[in-house]
């Protein structure tokens, strides 16, 4: 949660000018989203593992859904050519849905079934150079992952390949929940946990808190 925060702080003194970079070619940003998509997946599949009463489940799923609105309404209003339409929360919302179904399986098979949707993903370039599949980087489809290319949307977590990932999640928390349950932050970062605990509240903030004071500090300077 820090790291994303640092890295949306970047974004948003960028676009706003205050910082030249380019965070959608330049490995330095593209990797640090990566890995921070990465991060947020695996720790949202160990979360799966808990596997609450239906009931409470669908209630956290709902609130997931309409964050992931306010989300693509928040964007379309700053990126109207580009707005999210399949970001993060729209992909947590899906692949949690699948990954409750999903643990049904053992270990081994999560592992495979998450290497296989992770694989196709990286073959999709190719499938689309032998068969026509264009229709998949269609807005309709490019959900599901199996495109060529990137859309223009600024954030977009697609089925392949971070499925893949949340599945191996789950597996992580699996084989060593317990010894990660174990572990305590040292004293000075314990109010860090927070951040654990009201992870989508905190998600769904952070930015327009930011913009907000970025803003703030334009209009105090003139700009």
């Amino acid at each position: 949660m820090v790291w994303m925060t640092v890295f949306h702080f970047c974004f948003d003194l960028q676009h706003a000018g205050y910082l030249k970079a380019d965070f959608y070619n330049d490995v330095l940003w593209t990797a640090q989203r990566t890995a921070i998509v990465s991060l947020f997946l695996l720790c949202a599949g160990a979360a799966c593992t808990m596997n609450p009463p239906w009931p409470r489940f669908w209630r956290r799923w709902a609130q997931i859904v309409g964050a992931a609105l306010l989300v693509s309404a928040g964007s379309y209003l700053m990126f109207p050519s580009s707005f999210i339409y399949f970001g993060v929360l729209h992909g947590v919302a899906v692949m949690t849905l699948l990954t409750r179904l999903a643990l049904r399986l053992n270990n081994a098979k999560l592992l495979v079934l998450g290497a296989c949707i992770v694989a196709l993903q990286q073959a999709a370039p190719w499938l689309h150079s032998q068969f026509n599949l264009a229709v998949f980087n269609t807005p309709a489809l490019n959900w599901l992952g199996l495109i060529s290319h990137k859309p223009m949307t600024e954030d977009h977590v697609p089925l392949l390949p971070w499925w893949g990932v949340m599945l191996w999640g789950a597996v992580l928390a699996r084989t060593w929940g317990p010894y990660l349950a174990a572990l305590r932050l040292p004293r000075q970062l314990s109010p860090l946990t927070w951040l654990g605990r009201h992870s989508l509240l905190y998600y769904l903030v952070h930015q327009p808190v930011m913009i907000g004071l970025i803003m703030a500090w334009g209009w105090l300077h003139g700009r």
